[in-house]
């Protein structure tokens, strides 16, 4: 795992001169402690207009090959480089195929299978790869830069392009050090932000900054820009449900990606939440390993939000050896250095656990397997289950559905706490009367239309409605025409590996493994176990209100039965309780701060109620008061320059 950096440039204002590629790179040196490397093209420099130049940096967290793999890399004849951040898993098979057509290979790593098979194919490569990655190749002989991104987005890749090149990086805090780069936040950027809880590809918080989509590349030559998507599964097509033969495939696919996912020059373990992804993914590798698999799970104090137990379960039935620590109120204290890490807002509060998670095992193991990608592919989130029954829902006299989102709704209790079934019941009745996209989007966004709509101030409401067209569910509908076809259920979990599990779950799981330079791993995410589990009917996945099914069937023999029966916990932190308690003076002092009431973003009256029906336990607004307090940290951390010293809370991350 590494970062990478660079541009191609024309005109002499958008150089990036060697010191300030070296700045550059110096800022991924979380992301690769291990080596850093530069390259300059032409190397004779003469700073003539309209003469193509290119540069590249790179860190490099030393995975594969410790001795051989420095990069930037080259083919035999120096005509092709690459800077590469990420893995490619079936670069044995694609060496030795490359090998008989004739080609030398100076190493043992796979990055040098990519200059080779670029040699072959050309940008039809990528086609090829079995991996987690983000590249840049340049092409001496024809001046082309080819940036790409491996299919689910597990590694990130941030560009801006300029009427005289492209510059690039893998975070944008190397990116914004590029001369002439804008720093202008975008509007739409917050009102993405409080919708989804993240900015969806190709936004980034500034205007003009683009993240290059997952399964996607973008090419350069001449000034003229090429980009466009390289995997276009069939998402709209499923295939016919034979359960034995469904298990035997499946079983015999997940094997295979676990086992290409334990190639390593460094010592290797597993994240293991007890759930039954992961539990899965340590059987798989316990089987395929000589030594009990080094495991780690992380925990609260919060009885509702703990899975633990679970994982001490799962680690005891499969003989590994666990590790587990737990995370207590005052571990917020790492907030600054997630707003830095993290470089644009993003307020999954789990980032917080797989920070510390992350930070843990790294001091232990370099790589780390994980189980996502389970949910989105088996249906393992509960709003499945709300999508199944509100088509259900809709099936009923209208009188009856009148009276669900009317009287019952009046009579039901409201909680402040957010696990609360009663607080889950009215969110899904109050969206009732919605079509079934806009349905889901109220259901899963953390500020619904019509709160946004409150919270804003004229000023961002007019920014908004001079973008034509603009609304803020376009993304989804977007993701929504690529599953077309399909039934409800199972077009949702297709949207949400196209854009929740991408733009959330990925963008966390690699901040937090890169700032401690720990290598995670996802299986599931292996694209020959994304295709397959993609064409089965919904029936091979949900069972009633029980998902994954054919999971739970095929690998049966590596799940505790306590872990096989649980239901889905999530990652989740326990805000509700915290934000009554102690970090009620984070809430105080930055959301309702002089400095956030005075940008002219939100009306400070209705940021004042959202506190105080929180505090009075009338509604649970956890999630919506740590979306505004990240946006405000990072305003004044990356806008203003300089953060409030932050209320004292400590730090705690402890290993029982």
């Amino acid at each position: 795992m590494c970062g990478i950096v660079g541009g191609v440039w024309t005109a002499p204002q958008y150089e990036i001169s060697p010191s300030q590629l070296r700045t550059m790179v110096q800022s991924l040196r979380h992301r690769g402690p291990d080596d850093e490397g530069f390259f300059f093209w032409p190397e004779v420099q003469n700073g003539g207009s309209g003469q193509v130049r290119i540069a590249l940096g790179h860190r490099r967290l030393a995975i594969i090959d410790l001795a051989g793999g420095k990069q930037p890399m080259s083919n035999e004849d120096g005509t092709v480089w690459v800077i590469f951040n990420g893995e490619i898993y079936n670069f044995r098979a694609l060496r030795a195929d490359l090998e008989k057509k004739g080609h030398r290979f100076r190493s043992r790593s796979d990055t040098e299978v990519l200059v080779h098979l670029y040699e072959e194919l050309g940008p039809e490569m990528l086609r090829e790869l079995n991996g987690m990655f983000a590249f840049a190749l340049w092409d001496c002989r024809d001046s082309r830069l080819l940036l790409a991104r491996d299919r689910c987005g597990e590694k990130p890749l941030f560009y801006w392009q300029h009427d005289h090149g492209v510059a690039f990086a893998s975070e944008l805090k190397a990116l914004l050090q590029v001369p002439g780069i804008p720093r202008e936040v975008d509007p739409l950027a917050i009102d993405l932000f409080l919708t989804y809880q993240y900015i969806p590809h190709p936004y980034t918080i500034y205007r003009g900054i683009r993240k290059l989509p997952p399964g996607h590349f973008l090419s350069w030559k001449e000034g003229q820009v090429e980009s466009g998507a390289y995997w276009n599964p069939h998402f709209q097509t499923e295939v016919e449900y034979q359960p034995a033969k469904a298990r035997e495939e499946l079983r015999e696919l997940l094997t295979d990606a676990v086992r290409i996912r334990l190639e390593s020059d460094v010592p290797l373990g597993a994240f293991l939440s007890g759930g039954i992804d992961s539990t899965i993914i340590v059987g798989l590798m316990q089987r395929q390993s000589r030594e009990p698999v080094h495991t780690f799970s992380i925990g609260f104090p919060v009885r509702e939000y703990d899975e633990t137990h679970y994982a001490r379960e799962a680690a005891s039935f499969l003989g590994t050896v666990h590790r587990e620590y737990r995370v207590e109120p005052d571990a917020v204290a790492i907030l600054p250095k997630l707003i830095w890490h993290y470089d644009e807002p993003f307020a999954d509060s789990s980032a917080i656990p797989t920070w510390y998670l992350a930070e843990k095992t790294r001091q232990h193991v370099t790589v780390a397997l994980t189980g996502d990608g389970g949910d989105e592919l088996f249906a393992g989130y509960p709003r499945y289950h709300a999508v199944r029954l509100g088509q259900w829902v809709d099936k009923l006299p209208l009188s009856v559905r009148q009276f669900l989102t009317g009287p019952l709704l009046e009579i039901l209790p409201r909680s402040a706490r957010f696990k609360s079934p009663w607080r889950r019941l009215r969110r899904f009745l109050e969206q009732l009367r919605l079509p079934p996209l806009d349905r889901y989007l109220q259901w899963i966004g953390i500020f619904p239309d019509n709160l946004r709509q409150q919270l804003y101030t004229r000023k961002l409401l007019d920014q908004l409605q001079n973008v034509p067209g603009y609304r803020a569910g376009f993304f989804l509908e977007e993701a929504f025409k690529r599953v077309a076809g399909r039934d409800l259920v199972t077009a949702i979990m297709l949207v949400d590996l196209l854009t929740y599990l991408p733009c959330d779950l990925m963008t966390k799981v690699d901040i937090a493994s890169m700032a401690h330079s720990l290598e995670c791993r996802q299986p599931f995410l292996d694209p020959r176990v994304v295709e397959f589990a993609a064409a089965l009917p919904l029936e091979a996945k949900l069972r009633g209100f029980r998902g994954k099914r054919l999971l739970k069937e095929t690998f049966a023999d590596l799940l505790p039965p306590k872990i096989r029966r649980r239901g889905k916990m999530g990652f989740g932190v326990p805000l509700d309780s915290w934000f009554r308690g102690p970090l009620l003076p984070l809430v105080e002092q930055v959301v309702a701060g002089p400095r956030a009431m005075a940008r002219g973003i939100f009306r400070p009256e209705v940021v004042r109620q959202l506190i105080q029906e929180h505090l009075e336990h009338r509604r649970d607004h956890s999630y919506r008061l740590w979306a505004l307090l990240v946006l405000e940290l990072w305003l004044q951390r990356w806008i203003d320059g300089q953060m409030d010293r932050l209320p004292s809370i400590g730090s705690s991350s402890n290993q029982r």
